[in-house]
């Protein structure tokens, strides 16, 4: 116990110094130069005359103490300690396991996996190794190359991405995106765009394989590290792509190769260079998507429509190999022929007809029906319908074509005067509402409005909608025809009499008439006469008796004040009525009063010459009486007349009155 602590304590003392020695002579030669070394003699000294016995004695062997030699002698050899990184050569390599040499006499076993991300490694190689321990309990040298790349991976990383430099990965595994890549020990990652020039459709093929990688971004906040392989071919590509294209015409033919299909064209791999060919370049049909003519990986001929030095894009085409179609057709088609087909593309505006393979003619909606009102062409067709159409217009030179599907039935125009004269009855359905008036429909092609005017002879319409709606039967009268102009004018209240030349009868000036009031507005209220019509009346003439206006739905009397057979129009008023009544009552006073003072007067001319002192005092007592009666008269009147009627005073008479007889 005592001989173990001894034996810790100078290894405390002294660092550990692993030497092995290979055999005696060795040792021997080490022995001698260190000699050497301390007396500053010659190394080459004949061993012969060394003394063995001073040596072993230590007697007379060294001129300095033996603790100094020891020193020095420590100090010509290097240290290695635990936790340092050093470098070593592979001295030793099979599948298991790497021996590396670290210098000083000393090996360590690493194992194989640690170099998986270099298959070329081989014996002699360099590589940096972290030693873990200088000792372990069996007495060997622990050392490991991933905890030293680990250590030295970051400064790596970052010297690989300001140098540029090109550095060897192994990918581990497959992410979302992309692939996992194991540089210096690091997890870094490799997108799927960046794996190669051409999109992958596969990346389970490159899990485990060591590839060549270029540092393209880090993240030192969050140790991310983002690699790509495409960078290192995108150099020579772009070579091969100013070669490529020094080398294009227009109207060439290469051979290509699938590379992509999108839903608007097709890319070309020319070898080095891409090309794009438009869906509408791939046939001289209908295509709803490119890959109805083409596969992945598919290799074809190609046409060099176009290109672009600066941005190296060349546009390329497939049917153009091919010639078109139009130069095929019959000579003898011409306008006015029928032909059938199928519908390829519906639009709003039309419908386009496939009669040949890669010959199109548009049927305008216009051309599906004789109908003036316009409706969507998915009315009439629809994808993949076969018609027959007749040839409007046709131009071989700019490959275009009208067709239309209403010529095959008759005109309705073509004898219309016949069908519909002026005058002539008819019914119709409501198609469309406008502002000012109603569009209907008697047949199919034949159209015509109504004006608001033109619906009915009474009511004030403000809206087509308040008098009919669409969809419902209307029956008209045909006012006026416009064949040239495809136009016809209608109306439906001449179905009936003009009710307005009754009117005229019924509605005399001056006359009075029960009315309902409808509607009131700042200038005054229309009024709901008998048979349906309608009057009008100023808000002064709206003014009761009472003096307050008159109210909605509120059924008075209104006097006729003026009739407008042309115009339609009855003005009436209410307040003329109670007027005029009191009026008349003033007139019939005045009228009777006006009697009685005649009847007076001629009484009291006639009995002027018999007239005595006495009977001028009952002249004046009869004019006392009858002033009497006009004042109570008018005390008993709730208001009085505007004008009032008083009695004409007798005139005064030039003849002398006669002399009262005295009797004797």
């Amino acid at each position: 116990m005592i001989e173990k602590q001894e034996d810790d304590a100078q290894d405390l003392e002294q660092p550990i110094v692993a030497v092995e020695k290979e055999s005696a002579q060795d040792f021997l030669d080490e022995a001698v130069e260190l000699h050497a070394n301390v007396k500053g003699t010659n190394a080459s000294a004949d061993i012969e005359t060394f003394d063995w016995d001073a040596f072993e004695s230590e007697k007379d062997l060294y001129d300095v103490d033996k603790t100094t030699i020891t020193e020095r002698y420590a100090d010509t050899l290097s240290k290695v300690g635990a936790g340092e990184i050093v470098e070593g050569t592979i001295v030793s390599l099979n599948k298991r396991e790497a021996v590396v040499n670290i210098g000083y006499k000393s090996e360590g076993v690493i194992n194989i996996s640690e170099f998986r991300y270099n298959p070329e490694i081989k014996e002699g190689d360099k590589v940096e190794v972290y030693v873990e321990n200088t000792e372990d309990k069996k007495g060997q040298l622990l050392l490991s190359h991933k905890q030293a790349r680990t250590l030295r991976s970051w400064d790596r990383v970052n010297e690989a991405l300001s140098n540029d430099e090109i550095i060897k990965g192994f990918i581990k595994c497959r992410t979302k995106g992309g692939m996992i890549v194991d540089i210096f020990g690091i997890e870094a990652f490799l997108p799927g765009s960046q794996i190669d020039v051409k999109p992958i459709r596969d990346y389970d093929i490159f899990v485990g394989k060591n590839m060549e990688f270029k540092v393209v971004k880090i993240n030192p906040e969050f140790h991310n590290v983002v690699v790509s392989h495409k960078v290192l071919i995108e150099a020579e590509i772009e070579a091969q792509k100013k070669e490529i294209i020094a080398r294009l015409e227009k109207g060439q033919v290469l051979e290509g190769t699938v590379k992509n299909i999108t839903s608007y064209g097709v890319f070309i791999d020319l070898g080095g260079v891409d090309g794009l060919i438009h869906i509408t370049d791939l046939s001289w049909g209908r295509v709803a998507h490119p890959d109805e003519i083409v596969t992945l990986d598919q290799k074809l001929n190609v046409a060099i429509l176009d290109f672009d030095d600066a941005k190296k894009r060349i546009a390329l085409g497939l049917k153009q190999l091919s010639p078109h179609p139009w130069d095929s057709l019959n000579p003898e088609m011409k306008i006015g022929d029928k032909v059938t087909g199928r519908v390829v593309v519906m639009a709003d505006y039309g419908a386009f007809v496939e009669i040949a393979p890669g010959v199109e003619g548009l049927i305008h909606v216009s051309e599906m029906s004789w109908s003036q009102h316009l409706r969507s062409a998915q009315d009439f067709l629809k994808v993949s319908d076969e018609v027959e159409a007749v040839i409007l217009t046709l131009d071989k030179g700019e490959r275009k074509m009208s067709l239309g599907i209403k010529q095959l039935k008759p005109d309705p125009w073509e004898n219309f005067e016949k069908k519909y004269p002026v005058g002539s009855h008819h019914k119709s359905k409501v198609r469309n509402f406008t502002n000012f008036g109603v569009f209907v429909e008697i047949e199919e092609g034949v159209d015509g409005l109504v004006h608001i005017s033109d619906l009915s002879w009474t009511k004030k319409i403000k809206h087509p909608s308040e008098f009919t709606q669409i969809g419902a039967e209307l029956e008209v009268v045909v006012l006026e025809v416009d064949k040239e102009n495809r136009r016809l004018s209608l109306g439906h209240k001449q179905v009936e009499e003009n009710p307005w030349d009754v009117f005229e009868t019924i509605f005399i000036v001056d006359s009075i008439h029960e009315g309902t009031v409808t509607e009131t507005m700042e200038k005054g209220a229309l009024v709901a006469l008998p048979y349906g019509v309608e009057g009008f009346v100023t808000p002064k003439h709206l003014v009761k008796q009472d003096g307050t206006s008159a109210k909605i739905d509120e059924k008075l009397p209104f006097k006729v004040i003026e009739f407008n057979k042309n115009s339609k129009r009855i003005i009436l008023s209410h307040s003329r009525t109670h007027e005029d009544a009191k009026r008349e009552g003033g007139e019939t006073t005045r009228k009777e009063e006006a009697e009685t003072t005649q009847k007076a007067i001629k009484k009291i001319t006639a009995s002027l010459e018999k007239t005595t002192m006495g009977d001028i005092s009952g002249l004046a007592a009869l004019k006392t009486e009858m002033e009497s009666n006009q004042k109570k008269k008018k005390a008993s009147k709730e208001t009085p007349e505007p004008e009032t009627a008083t009695s004409p005073a007798p005139e005064p008479t030039n003849e002398p009155a006669p002399e009262p007889k005295v009797e004797e």
